[in-house]
C-alpha cells in the first residue's frame, strides 16, 4: 500500500508557534525634547548677557574726583565707609582718577581688592575736575550723588546731614564753608567771587566752589560740565529750574600735600561765569544781549550828535575841532555792529531750534 505522505522540503516547513508575541515597537523621541534649539539657546544667552549688562541702581554714589592725593586716599577711604555703613543705603564709591603722577591709583586698586563697592576711573592725563566730574556724572549709578573732595578737608560725617537737607524738597545743596582753614590768599578771592556770582546769577548761596555737594540724579543727568564750569553747577541747576539749597559744613585744614589750585583760577573764573551767563540764559535770544547794548550805544551817539549839530547851527561851535562829533559817530557805527551780531546769532539759533533740549519734570497719562 503506498504512503500517501509527501515529504515537504525543510526550508518551506514553516516552524509553528502557537503563543509568538507581537514584533517589539522601536521608541521615538521627538527632537525638540532631546535638546532644544539651537535659536532658542542662543535666545537665553542673549537674555543672560543683557541682564548681566543692566545697570544696578543704587541708592547713593559717593563720587571722588583725584589728582595726586595717595597720602590722603587710605584715611578718606576708611571715613566714607564709617559714615556710609552707619546709613543703611546701597551705595558705591566712585573714584576718578584725573591723570594723577603719584601712587593714587595703586592705592585706589589696593582698596578694591577688599571692598566691592569701590570702582575707578583713570584718565590717561589731566583734564580738569570739570571732566572728571561730568565723566563720574555719566557712571554714577546711584539715586542720589554726593560729591566730595580727595584732600580730607571736606567732611564725609556730613553726609547724612546734607541728605537731610535735600528731603526738604531741594535737588541740589551745597555745602556752605562758612569757617574756613585756608590762607587769606584764597580766603578773600573768593567771598569776592562768591558775592559777583551771586548777584550776577540770581542764585542765594553763599559758596559755589564747596566740594561737598549732593544732588538727585534728575540734576545730574540734565546739565552738561566742561571747561572750568565745575564752579557753576549751582548756577546752571537752578536756570534748568531746580530747587538749590545750601547747608554749613565742616571745613577741616589741609592735612596732606598742597592745593592744587592758584590764583590764576579766579580769573579764569570770573571768565567762565560770562561763558556760563552767555551759554544758558542768551543762548537761544542773542539779540536780547547784544542788541541791548548795541541800541545804547546807537541812542548815546545819536544823542551826542545830535547836541552838536544843534549848537553848531546856532553858531555855537564848529564840528571841525569837536573829536566828541567823531565818538558820537564811532559809537552809533559800533552799536549797528552789536546789532547785527544779535541778529545773526539769531538766525543761526532759529536754524537749530529742533534740537532744543527741555527739562522734564513729570509726565502724566
Amino acid at each position: 500500500m503506498a504512503d500517501t505522505n509527501t515529504d515537504t522540503p525543510l526550508e518551506q516547513q514553516e516552524p509553528q508557534h502557537p503563543h509568538k508575541p507581537p514584533p517589539p515597537q522601536q521608541r521615538t523621541t521627538p527632537r525638540q525634547q532631546q535638546r532644544p534649539p539651537g535659536g532658542q539657546q542662543q535666545q537665553q544667552r542673549q537674555v543672560q548677557a543683557v541682564q548681566q549688562n543692566q545697570p544696578r541702581w543704587m541708592d547713593l554714589t559717593v563720587l571722588v574726583p583725584l589728582y595726586n592725593e595717595e597720602e590722603s586716599l587710605r584715611e578718606l577711604y576708611q571715613q566714607l565707609r564709617g559714615t556710609l555703613s552707619r546709613m543703611n543705603m546701597r551705595y558705591e564709591l566712585l573714584f576718578v582718577d584725573d591723570g594723577s603722577s603719584d601712587r593714587s591709583f595703586q592705592v585706589l586698586r589696593d582698596l578694591k581688592r577688599h571692598d566691592n563697592h569701590l570702582k575707578i576711573i583713570r584718565f590717561r592725563r589731566n583734564y580738569g575736575k570739570s571732566a572728571a566730574l561730568s565723566v563720574g556724572f555719566e557712571k554714577a549709578q546711584g539715586n542720589l550723588l554726593v560729591t566730595l573732595d580727595a584732600d580730607l578737608q571736606d567732611d564725609p560725617a556730613e553726609i547724612p546731614a546734607l541728605k537731610r537737607k535735600l528731603d526738604e524738597g531741594f535737588d541740589l545743596v551745597s555745602g556752605w564753608k562758612k569757617v574756613r582753614h585756608d590762607p587769606l590768599t584764597k580766603t578773600i578771592p573768593s567771598r569776592l567771587f562768591n558775592t559777583v556770582t551771586s548777584l550776577l546769577t540770581g542764585i542765594r548761596i553763599h559758596d559755589f566752589n564747596c566740594g561737598l555737594k549732593i544732588y538727585r540724579r534728575d540734576v545730574v543727568k540734565s546739565i552738561k560740565v566742561y571747561g572750568e564750569l565745575h564752579r557753576y553747577i549751582p548756577v546752571l541747576a537752578g536756570w534748568e529750574g531746580f530747587r538749590i539749597g545750601e547747608l554749613v559744613v565742616r571745613h577741616r585744614p589741609r592735612k596732606y600735600g598742597k592745593t592744587k589750585f592758584g590764583v590764576g583760577r579766579f580769573w579764569r573764573g570770573f571768565l567762565d561765569l560770562l561763558t556760563t551767563i552767555f551759554t544758558t540764559r542768551y543762548f537761544r535770544r542773542p539779540l536780547h544781549l547784544f542788541g541791548l547794548w548795541g541800541l545804547l550805544a546807537v541812542l548815546t551817539g545819536v544823542v551826542i550828535d545830535g547836541w552838536l549839530v544843534v549848537e553848531w547851527y546856532l553858531g555855537l561851535t564848529s564840528l571841525g575841532n569837536r573829536p566828541l562829533f567823531l565818538g558820537g559817530i564811532l559809537l552809533v557805527i559800533v552799536g549797528i555792529q552789536f546789532i547785527s551780531i544779535g541778529l545773526l546769532g539769531e538766525m543761526i539759533s532759529k536754524s537749530q531750534t529742533a534740537h532744543e533740549e527741555y527739562v522734564i519734570k513729570d509726565f502724566i497719562r
